[in-house]
């Protein structure tokens, strides 16, 4: 194993890492999701997987066809941007809507049945939602830093790289999340439990923002 490959191993170590812990729109919209909806933990952990994988594989795929096309990676980086861009709106607006719907169902309490078949289809196409958002948002460093010099040692190396990036962001993501979930089970929650809907919508929102303005 050559110097430079061991250097781009332990960069895509850390990278994954530090980019996953660092960025909260990684770990927060499950936790709060899965408390709102009173998920199971296998059942929010699958979903962290599931976004987890979408999201990485959506670079995956870019940086290879950037990589076969022989394209610079200054188009490639605009694209990625542009995605990160569109990304971070999505989440905003999903993290909104999501809260003022978790108002509206509850103050909504004269049409019980008609509530009720709303939360029942919010509740399947959340994760939907969440999935095409993570799949929209780029992995940012992979492309420029890890993939690009990885592919000019070989193609195993271009794999390697790839494959601790996306190991490390995972186990990442899905630590945080049962971390932080551990976390919440000794704040004394109960009188906001009604408020379950709107705090995960609000904090979504917020998690958004914060890429967008702040760059997590």
């Amino acid at each position: 194993m050559s110097q430079e490959l061991q250097i781009l191993l332990v960069s895509a170590a850390s990278i994954g890492f530090f980019h996953t812990l660092f960025g909260p729109d990684h770990y927060l919209p499950f936790i709060m999701i899965g408390k709102a909806r009173e998920w199971k933990m296998s059942k929010v952990l699958s979903l962290t997987l599931l976004c987890g994988i979408g999201h990485i594989l959506s670079s995956v795929v870019v940086g290879l066809i950037g990589i076969g096309l022989e394209m610079q990676v200054e188009k490639l980086n605009w694209f990625e941007s542009f995605r990160g861009n569109l990304a971070a709106w999505a989440l905003i607006a999903f993290g909104l809507l999501y809260a003022l719907w978790g108002l509206r169902r509850l103050y909504k309490k004269h049409s019980h049945n008609h509530t009720e078949q709303l939360t029942e289809k919010t509740k399947n196409i959340t994760p939907w939602v969440l999935f095409i958002i993570f799949a929209l948002g780029p992995c940012e460093p992979l492309i420029p830093i890890l993939m690009y010099p990885a592919a000019l040692e070989s193609v195993s190396s271009l794999v390697l790289v790839t494959s601790v990036f996306g190991i490390v962001t995972l186990v990442t993501m899905t630590t945080a999340v049962i971390a932080t979930s551990y976390g919440l089970t000794f704040v004394n929650i109960k009188k906001f439990e009604n408020l379950g809907h709107p705090i995960a919508g609000f904090v979504i929102f917020l998690s958004g923002l914060a890429i967008q303005v702040l760059g997590l």
